[in-house]
């Protein structure tokens, strides 16, 4: 079986995710077989990441478009390397296929840890740019960081597909596909929801 991987820090490059999602499907891979997430690449717990892992069989393999879907980390890269190894599957970079159903030779190894690395640094780059950034807002007394979440803002496709889920007619996993929305995000806002729905009980 063939699996698509996706990955973006935030949902706020829901347009890179799109963007990712369609190279694979352009791969061959199909919409149902696409497991996606908003997390940080270095974050050692992926919740939909381990999804994946759990139903990979030998021969199967994950697709992505770069190193940096899979982590920004080059220790964590290490980890995956071998993870594939053990269930002998073949990892798939962009164009660049990673057989790990046999040995992969040290050219090969050596070629994905040095774009872990590269992706290590383009990470510490980007984050030094972020509080740099940040630095200089504070010291002009500019409000930074996103909107709290509320139930006021809450996203209008969760607010239409919610009532399925309380009717139990979809779960979780479900309900994010359906608003285009990681997991994480869907317990928030159901979270936020309940709040309402206990107020207005004890009103």
């Amino acid at each position: 079986m063939d699996y698509g991987w996706c990955r973006c820090s935030t949902n706020e490059t829901k347009q890179d995710i799109d963007r990712q999602r369609r190279e694979l499907k352009k791969l061959g891979i199909k919409e149902e077989n696409i497991y996606w997430e908003y997390v940080s690449g270095s974050k050692d717990y992926k919740v939909e990441w381990n999804r994946l892992l759990s139903v990979l069989k030998c021969g199967d393999s994950i697709a992505t478009t770069e190193v940096s879907r899979l982590t920004r980390s080059t220790k964590q890269l290490c980890e995956i390397i071998e993870i594939a190894r053990t269930k002998q599957i073949k990892l798939i970079i962009g164009t660049f296929v990673v057989d790990c159903t046999n040995e992969i030779d040290p050219m090969t190894q050596g070629m994905l840890l040095m774009w872990g690395v590269f992706a290590e640094m383009e990470k510490a780059i980007i984050s030094q740019r972020v509080k740099s950034g940040m630095a200089n807002a504070a010291s002009k007394n500019i409000a930074i960081g996103r909107p709290k979440t509320t139930i006021e803002n809450l996203p209008s496709s969760f607010l239409r597909h919610y009532p399925k889920y309380v009717a139990k007619e979809i779960n979780v996993s479900e309900l994010a596909r359906l608003c285009d929305l990681s997991r994480q995000s869907i317990y928030k806002y159901i979270s936020i929801y309940s709040q309402k729905e206990v107020g207005s009980y004890v009103k």
